[in-house]
């Protein structure tokens, strides 16, 4: 009598809807190894999903820890493949697999400026836990071609050669491509460093994604950037060599999100990935244990769009969507020089240039070691001010000529006048372009030294004394020619009463 009666009100609280049952989606683990899970029993899950793996049976001890997240990346028929995003050493097979109906987000907002995190967002500075109250998609759709604008505004790097003759714009994606230790990290650095030379309600926010890198190697960046107060407006994201594959293929992800959040607020944003061709690698590695068949140089078939999605994401936007902008540097390592393999023509044919470091040149003592031949800006000077095309187009063409000449001068026996006035030219140009890292130049103390090249004024200079002569003239310029200074930074422009100026500044200086 008494089961019945049971039976009779939970009958009666159903049908009056007094209880509400909600159905959980369950699987469990088949296997597990190399950072992969196979799971089954998830008919309904979707691709990057997020799901947790628990102990099963739940032990006291078992239920002591955390559960482990998981990144859906393989839909099968009959089971779904996940890469562990946590310690696999916690999952065995049988675990139990909950779906939470979410795909991998990761923290964002101001509360990140001047923190070190991990691709999750998780903490890795040791300066307490971060309190971001919003959250966005690691994977976020590219803005569309009418919410964007053309590149117009300059991000200026600091670098002479860059600024000069490589310029990169606001919203543009530039790659910095060259072999193993010849500056690619030092050069992005001083681009981050170079960013305390811009006024404060226009100076862009900073990520820089370290992939693969060795997490000393970072902490020592971290370090020279906190020194100088460039960390009040840098992020560092860090999946480090020890990290899993994992970590390393949602890193540049994840610092996107978190670097459109500021761009979509209306600010700009300087993106460095470093470097994707580790990312490649890691997804190479993940891919081929989710067996999916490797193409070519085995990775798969879908490593063009691991990267296009990615930095299709840079991009200037329109007024109406507030006018910000996301720059992304991608660094891509090659061996040998050899800019024809797989990820570099990949990472080449998605992005609006490349600056291009040769080793060659860094062994001569060249640094930044940029080969100017090889390297471009498919945006060129419509992201450069009227002072700075005013310099540039002259230096151009007399590092054109040098180089077309050079080539010759070892053969010549006799140099006519203007030949050998276009070679000594080129030689001092070069030797002015030398900067060592950290030592970042303001946009108008570049345009007095290139115009002072430009004019003349070191051609009956020894090609020794070229650098100490940069540093007499601009430290002359500061101490008693500010105003000069000042209104070439204003104006953004070199007007011809500036030139005359600066020519009798030159004139009485020499």
């Amino acid at each position: 009598m008494a089961k019945d009666h049971i039976f009779d009100i939970l009958t009666e609280e159903l049908q009056g809807g007094k209880v509400v049952l909600e159905k959980e989606e369950i699987g469990r683990v088949v296997s597990v190894g190399d950072g992969i899970v196979q799971m089954e029993g998830l008919p309904n899950v979707v691709f990057s999903e997020m799901v947790e793996i628990t102990k099963w049976p739940a032990s006291a001890e078992a239920t002591a820890g955390k559960s482990v997240p998981a990144l859906i990346l393989n839909l099968g028929e009959y089971t779904v493949g996940a890469v562990v995003l946590g310690e696999e050493a916690n999952i065995t097979e049988g675990d139990l697999v909950r779906r939470t109906k979410k795909v991998l987000s990761v923290p964002v907002g101001e509360a990140l400026l001047g923190r070190v995190v991990n691709p999750l967002g998780e903490p890795l500075d040791g300066k307490g836990s971060i309190a971001a109250p919003e959250t966005l998609p690691i994977e976020r759709p590219a803005p569309k071609v009418l919410d964007r604008q053309g590149v117009n505004t300059s991000l200026a790097t600091g670098i002479k050669v860059i600024d000069a003759a490589i310029p990169i714009g606001r919203g543009q994606r530039e790659l910095i491509i060259g072999d193993r230790q010849v500056g690619k990290t030092a050069l992005v650095q001083d681009a981050i460093l170079n960013q305390l030379n811009e006024p404060k309600e226009t100076r862009p926010v900073c990520v820089y994604v370290a992939i693969g890198q060795k997490a000393s190697k970072v902490a020592q960046m971290v370090e020279e950037l906190q020194k100088r107060g460039a960390m009040d407006y840098t992020i560092v994201v860090l999946a480090a060599a020890s990290d899993p594959a994992s970590l390393w293929y949602v890193a540049p992800y994840a610092g996107c999100s978190m670097g459109e959040y500021f761009r979509d607020k209306g600010k700009d944003v300087l993106i460095i990935y470093d470097d994707l061709t580790k990312h490649a690698w890691a997804w190479r590695q993940i891919a081929l244990l989710l067996r999916r068949p490797p193409g070519r140089e085995a990775y798969p078939g879908d490593v063009f769009y691991l990267h296009s999605r990615l930095l299709e994401r840079a991009a200037k936007l329109s007024k109406e969507k507030g006018g910000g902008s996301l720059t992304a540097l991608p660094i891509v390592e090659t061996q040998l020089g050899d800019v024809s393999s797989y990820i570099p023509t990949n990472v080449i044919s998605i992005t609006d240039g490349q600056i291009y470091l040769e080793t060659d040149l860094f062994s001569k003592g060249q640094r930044p070691a940029v080969n100017i031949g090889l390297s471009v800006s498919r945006v060129g000077s419509a992201a450069q001010s009227k002072a700075m095309k005013k310099v540039a187009s002259q230096l151009k063409l007399d590092l054109a000529q040098y180089q077309e000449l050079a080539a010759f001068v070892q053969f010549a026996q006799d140099l006519d006048a203007g030949t050998k006035k276009r070679i000594d030219r080129g030689a001092r140009l070069l030797e002015l372009l030398k900067q060592a890292q950290f030592e970042v130049q303001p946009f108008q103390e570049q345009v007095c030294i290139l115009f002072a090249a430009n004019e003349g004024f070191l051609d009956e200079v020894p090609l020794e004394k070229v650098r100490d002569f940069e540093t007499r003239f601009l430290e002359h310029m500061r101490n008693n020619e500010s105003a000069v200074l000042a209104d070439i930074k204003e104006s953004r422009d070199l007007s011809e009463e500036t030139q005359e100026k600066l020519k009798t500044i030159l004139h009485a200086f020499k």
